[in-house]
């Protein structure tokens, strides 16, 4: 049974809608991706997605690889960040988690990772061709606790960033995040650089469906919905654009302004 979100609002050109937990979340954003994929891939022969790695996307994907009629051979799927500095096999790297927990069910008929271990400057070369060769149609993002999409914290977000690809240096903010989530037993472990898709190409995609539960990001809601567009709040620019939905439980949405 599909859930009801229990408020609905609109904040400029953002939807967003609000749900009693997370696990409702996370079923209803799965079912409104599965279900445009669908619709997508009658119309056209492929579809490109764009994905976000982080424990916040767990129920939202296991909804997704769950969901039946998708032509998963016809899906070309990116994600959108990597850390710098790891090894290959660690499980912290965001390769790894979209792969464990999507890739693995699903088999989509491209997957193209982030390979931070290449040279930096060759990586951003190579990924930007790939992201580059076809317009993206959905994009499947997250924020962070300082507001950040992808890894753009507010020290080097821009929106109107000529670089697809771009080499970043993580705020504290948000390598302390990771600690918070539980992908690293100390901030000390935590890298301090990654590669991250730039903000103008996330807004490129067709179709924004952004997932956010829990009280660490409640904060980041509230400025996200009622603060200034600016790159303070990376994410505040998700209100320009014209088909984004924003998809929270009650921890996150907090109190109402």
């Amino acid at each position: 049974m599909i859930k009801q979100p229990i408020k609905m609002k609109k904040i400029d050109k953002l939807r967003v809608e609000v749900y009693e937990n997370r696990t409702d979340m996370g079923k209803s954003a799965g079912i409104a991706v599965a279900n445009k994929m669908r619709d997508l891939l009658a119309k056209q022969k492929q579809v490109r997605m764009i994905f976000a790695s982080a424990p916040s996307q767990n129920e939202f994907l296991e909804q997704l690889r769950q969901e039946d009629r998708i032509d998963w051979s016809r899906i070309i799927a990116f994600h959108m960040d990597e850390y710098i500095g790891l090894l290959k096999n660690s499980p912290q790297l965001f390769s790894n988690y979209i792969k464990d927990h999507l890739f693995s069910f699903v088999s989509p008929g491209e997957v193209h990772y982030i390979n931070s271990a290449n040279s930096i400057s060759d990586e951003c070369m190579r990924y930007k061709k790939l992201i580059s060769e076809a317009p993206i149609d959905i994009v499947c993002l997250g924020i962070g606790e300082n507001g950040h999409i992808a890894f753009n914290d507010p020290p080097v977000a821009n929106f109107h960033d000529q670089e697809i690809v771009k080499p970043v240096k993580l705020d504290e903010m948000c390598r302390q995040q990771q600690v918070n989530d539980g992908c690293f037993p100390q901030l000390r472990e935590v890298p301090t650089h990654a590669l991250t898709l730039t903000i103008p190409t996330l807004l490129s995609g067709s179709y924004l469906f952004c997932i956010v539960p829990g009280k660490t990001k409640a904060a980041a809601i509230q400025s996200t919905l009622y603060g200034d567009i600016s790159t303070t709040c990376p994410a505040s620019c998700l209100r320009k654009h014209s088909n984004c939905v924003l998809y929270l439980d009650q921890d996150s949405f907090g109190v109402e302004i």
